[in-house]
Formats: structure tokens, C-alpha cells, sequence
């Protein structure tokens, strides 16, 4: 058994940008938007529409709301726009 445990990655692609996520993880709206929009946590006053495709089975598409999360699968597509203030 192995000590020094090697994380695995899935790529997911955000605006068109493949980013390196954790396998069997879960990332968050948050974090979604900072991936897209690094200085986000600055602007509390914006608000975003955050949509998925290609996610797992039992939810292979959807919405992600603020304070949510799902679970990343390899090739998972997130769009990530602006929605205006809240």
C-alpha cells in the first residue's frame, strides 16, 4: 500500500479553458467563477449563471446555484456569465 498517495485529476472545461480538477470531487459555484473570474471575491455585488453539460449520469446537465456544488466527470463544460447585481 502506498503512503505518498498520487491525486488524480479530470480535466473540465470552464469558458473554454481546460482546468485540472480533483477526480470523484465536487467544485463549487465559487470556485467555478474564480476559475473564470479571479478577482470575484471583490465584487460581491455581481452575480452569475453558472450551466453544466456532459456531467454524470444521474445529473448530466444543469444549473448551479449560488452556495451549490456538483461532482466533476472528465470533459465536464461549465459556462460561467455574468447576470448583473443582485
Amino acid at each position: 500500500m502506498k503512503n505518498g498517495k498520487e491525486q488524480k485529476t479530470v480535466t473540465i472545461i470552464v469558458e473554454g479553458t481546460p482546468h485540472d480538477w480533483p477526480k470523484k470531487q465536487e467544485i463549487t459555484y465559487a470556485e467555478l467563477i474564480a476559475l473564470e473570474v479571479p478577482d470575484y471575491s471583490q465584487h460581491p455585488e455581481i452575480t452569475y449563471s453558472v450551466k453544466f453539460t456532459k456531467g454524470n449520469g444521474n445529473k448530466p446537465a444543469g444549473v448551479l446555484a449560488p452556495g451549490g456544488s456538483v461532482k466533476v466527470k472528465e470533459g465536464m463544460i461549465f459556462n460561467v456569465s455574468e447576470t448583473g447585481q443582485s
